[in-house]
């Protein structure tokens, strides 16, 4: 097994277990070394601090999957994480012990105490399997390995998946950018059992989607917004709502669902306002109480501002725009422009849903810029709840990261 060794003064991250070690503390290597490969790392002086992930391409050389010596990688291993990590799903009633059990079927709950067939499985660091994303939807697994460490494993972990959810399939969404930071290339296809329909139904609460896991962003679906929706949909009552960035409908039909006078859904796709429409016709909502405006948000705010329109509820849903804190920058005047817009777009009395799942923007950051643009605006604003993921997508206290979801609920 190779050998990495810090330089000094460098472990004192790794000693409070943090999962990453980049490669400016790595003094030197030890044995042959490929990427994906297994190593052990030891301090300056030569004491044993963890097992990891090699990738010599990426800044963060080293993943660390244990900090046991005596801890083999291998099946065992995996299989010990992921049975872990479908035990706290379970805990949380987001899953029942039925749904592994060949019943994973399109727009059955299995059990679950909060009415989806939909979740996170595997949320990568914060589960101990850096690198490593699974979600379920239905009978359908969909995996994405996103470090080298998880793409020389692929095999194991996908067969033991298959041992752990019998008669279901495994789809992979490995075709993301943050690939070529690994050196790696896209990769997207079918990679075990069946392969899966062209669209999957999953339901959340009272309401169904249409989920495309093979094309759709992310896995297929913004999972991590769950609870999020369903709170936007309860505060949407009588309200005139814009929803922005609206991609399939998410927000959108929860607020019409939660009984909202009028919604006007935003997204640049054309793509996902199809499918929008089509979850709106899945769940029977009243179509003539919404309208889709295909183009994008930041000239479609410019527009509405000056057309003098005013809304109730505003919910602003971007895409990352920083995955860095190197991008948090440029990232901040976007987030800036969006949240002043919208300022200027909400009656008194209003309320602004704003969000940013930008990694290198931090909630603190995040608040200061939304504060600046409230300023600038010339509006008196107040929080009145903060939203981040939801519970399928844990933060493991001693990976702060995996915290990158922060929403704001301002009333004006």
């Amino acid at each position: 097994m190779g050998e990495v060794y810090l330089k000094p003064g460098r472990e004192k991250s790794v000693l409070r277990r943090h999962p990453w070690i980049f490669s400016g503390a790595i003094a030197r290597l030890r044995g042959y070394i490929e990427a994906g490969d297994t190593v052990q790392v030891f301090d300056s002086e030569g004491n044993f601090l963890a097992q990891g992930a090699y990738s010599p391409h990426s800044q963060i050389q080293v993943r660390i999957w244990t900090w046991e010596r005596e801890e083999a990688i291998g099946a065992e291993f995996f299989r010990n994480r992921l049975q872990r990590a479908l035990a706290l799903r379970l805990d949380l009633g987001l899953f029942s012990p039925e749904a592994t059990l060949d019943r994973g079927r399109e727009g059955d709950d299995s059990g679950s105490q909060l009415g989806t067939n939909a979740c996170r499985l595997v949320h990568g660091e914060s589960d101990g399997l850096p690198g490593l994303i699974v979600d379920r939807y239905g009978g359908t697994l969909v995996m994405q390995c996103l470090s080298a460490g998880a793409e020389r494993w692929r095999e194991v972990i996908a067969d033991t998946l298959l041992e752990l959810f019998p008669g279901y399939c495994i789809f992979e969404r490995s075709d993301v950018d943050v690939r070529a930071l690994e050196g790696l290339s896209p990769r997207s296809g079918g990679l075990r059992g069946a392969e899966p329909a062209d669209l999957l139904q999953i339901r959340e609460g009272r309401l169904k989607y249409w989920v495309d896991v093979r094309h759709g962003h992310k896995t297929g679906f913004y999972l991590d917004q769950r609870a999020n929706r369903a709170f936007v949909g309860e505060i949407a009552q009588g309200r005139e709502v814009l929803d922005c960035f609206s991609y399939t409908g998410g927000f959108a039909l929860s607020t019409l669902a939660g009984g909202a006078a009028s919604v006007l859904a935003v997204e640049a796709s054309s793509e996902a306002i199809g499918l929008a429409q089509r979850n709106l016709s899945l769940n029977g909502l009243a179509s003539e109480r919404i309208q889709w405006w295909e183009g994008d948000v930041f000239q479609v705010l410019r527009q509405l501002r000056d057309r003098g329109r005013r809304f109730d509820l505003i919910v602003l849903d971007p895409p990352k725009f920083a995955a860095t804190e190197a991008q948090a920058q440029r990232a901040a005047r976007g987030y800036k422009d969006i949240n002043l817009l919208a300022f200027k777009l909400l009656r008194p009395g209003g309320l602004l849903v704003t969000f940013s799942c930008s990694g290198g923007v931090s909630e603190e950051l995040f608040q200061k810029i939304v504060a600046g643009a409230a300023l600038d605006a010339g509006v008196e604003a107040r929080i009145v709840r903060r939203l981040h993921q939801d519970a399928d997508h844990p933060i493991a206290l001693n990976f702060p990261e995996g915290s990158y979801l922060k929403g704001l609920v301002i009333k004006v």
